[in-house]
């Protein structure tokens, strides 16, 4: 695939399929395609701002997908990816698709894929191995491969702790780190529900600093070749591979979505130069790959190097997790800052959003304290009613629930990456993330709880009795909901049990 910017890129859905020839290891590795037109993007921006990086968030889902496709299909050297899912769907036919372009093109591609999420992907894995260009290599994998849960008795403080990272990073030039895995409900494919979420794309020195950082989990003592867990694949399976994701890519599904994708402009305004950055301080902040085997050094996790980073917010704070479980902790902590005058605002999902029910069992059960002590709390509808994809920002589409972490101190500082304000975050997962010093991204966050989140999500709060609600607001004035909406008394029941089970520290 080549680009001309004076025209909008194309997508292929099947370019790059169709030849198993690689496997029959016959394939001449072509040059470069595009040889230092990504360099020669990026570069000039890059050196107009010294010590900056240059920051592009990425809201729309299907934009977060072209941008991936189209950047591996400009790939020269060096295509890493480093993730916790990645589905066998269209979207992840299609990304497969393009890192097999990028191989043949000679590019060298690693994929470092949590193994929590695999079950029924060790041919696919054991194909994308076969290339001669491409390694894999699993995050604490399982041993058993067709009976995964039984590994639980046996190695549960392993097993139960896993990699949450995502990042993709092509030729040590442009990164994009956020809160996206690779399957269609995250890039707007097609989907009754999709995930509301937020990555962002950065070029200049923080990109060094995400390439080391994927050196060092690529290198931990976690991450094992493919090829060692489950052998190497037959030419047989890998044909039988590339079939099915060519049976999947031709699916009229398929063929909308990868048509769809020709509209997304923003790898063009890339190559052309034409892509607004927000130049800025920014930081990469990662848990050492020891914390997947519980070994990391005292201090040494993500959320306290947050913390120091971050410091004490002096005046606002707004925090957007899917995944909330404050604990006891810091419930106080919250509440404290709340009482002491630091206006603090916080986004989750609803009960009728969510897609893990027992995670907001966590929060249920701390929220009225929360509001108690004036912190601002909303929670997403699953059904939003924006009517236009234009209108689509940070809360999403119809059918959506929320999966973007982020949050903004005192409007200067934002963090934006895979983190969630959990215990298992916390503790148990390796987690990673950006914080980057631009009171602009602050204000876009501080401008969605202005006037965005109120209309698409529920204000939770107490009435003068001290019974919670659920205020929408409708076209025609405010809803008031006195029990959580769209949902039935046995979800609510059931909920209200789970929040009694003393397994905080697993959520």
């Amino acid at each position: 695939m080549t680009f001309d910017c004076r025209t909008t890129p194309q997508v292929q859905p099947a370019a790059g399929f169709g030849h198993p020839v690689w496997v029959l290891e016959t394939l001449a590795k072509p040059k470069p395609v595009l040889e230092g037109r990504l360099s020669r993007s990026v570069s000039p921006h890059a050196r107009a701002h010294p010590g900056q990086s240059g920051i592009v968030e990425l809201r729309d889902g299907r934009d977060a997908f072209a941008a991936r496709v189209l950047l591996a299909d400009t790939a020269e050297r060096t295509l890493d990816l480093q993730y916790y899912i990645w589905r066998n769907d269209v979207s992840g036919a299609l990304l497969f698709a393009a890192v097999c372009r990028a191989a043949d093109r000679g590019v060298r591609v690693r994929l470092l894929l949590d193994d929590n999420n695999t079950a029924g992907l060790d041919a696919f894995l054991g194909a994308l191995a076969s290339h001669p260009n491409i390694q894999v290599r699993l995050f604490n994998a399982f041993r058993l491969r067709r009976w995964r849960p039984l590994e639980y008795l046996t190695d549960f403080a392993r097993l139960n702790r896993r990699m949450h990272n995502k990042s993709f990073t092509v030729d040590g030039q442009v990164a994009i780190v956020g809160g996206r895995n690779v399957g269609d409900e995250y890039f707007d494919a097609n989907q009754a529900l999709s995930f509301v979420d937020l990555d962002v794309m950065a070029v200049g020195p923080v990109v060094s600093d995400i390439a080391s950082d994927f050196e060092r989990y690529w290198n931990s003592e976690s991450a094992r070749p493919v090829e060692s867990v489950l052998g190497r694949a037959r030419r047989a399976s890998v044909l039988e591979v590339i079939a099915e994701a060519e049976k999947i890519l031709g699916q009229p599904a398929a063929v909308e979505y990868a048509n769809a994708l020709q509209s997304c402009a923003f790898v063009h305004d890339l190559l052309c130069g034409s892509v607004e950055y927000r130049w800025a301080a920014a930081r990469l902040v990662s848990d050492d790959p020891a914390k997947g085997l519980g070994r990391q050094r005292p201090r040494g996790t993500l959320l306290e190097r947050l913390l120091d980073t971050l410091s004490v917010p002096q005046r606002e704070l707004e925090l957007i997790s899917p995944y909330l479980v404050p604990t006891r902790a810091g419930e106080r902590a919250l509440s404290e800052l709340s009482r002491d005058g630091v206006k603090v605002s916080i986004l989750t999902n609803s009960l009728e959003a969510t897609d893990v029910p027992i995670v907001h069992a966590g929060y249920a059960k701390r929220r009225r304290k929360l509001l108690e002590s004036g912190v601002v709390l909303y929670e997403l509808m699953r059904t939003s009613r924006v009517r236009s994809r234009r209108d689509r920002r940070l809360t999403g589409s119809s059918g959506s629930s929320l999966h973007a972490k982020t949050f903004s101190v005192d409007c200067g500082r934002v963090f934006v990456g895979s983190f969630n304000l959990d215990p298992r975050s916390a503790s148990l997962n390796t987690e990673m993330g950006l914080v980057i010093e631009s009171p602009v991204l602050a204000a876009s966050i501080a401008t969605a709880f202005a006037g965005e989140i109120p209309a698409r999500a529920y204000r939770v709060s107490l009435n003068a009795a001290g019974r919670m609600l659920w205020v929408e607001q409708c076209e025609d004035g405010e809803r008031v909901h006195t029990t959580e909406p769209g949902t039935t008394w046995w979800k609510r029941l059931g909920v209200a049990l789970m929040a009694l089970l003393p397994i905080e520290w697993l959520l």
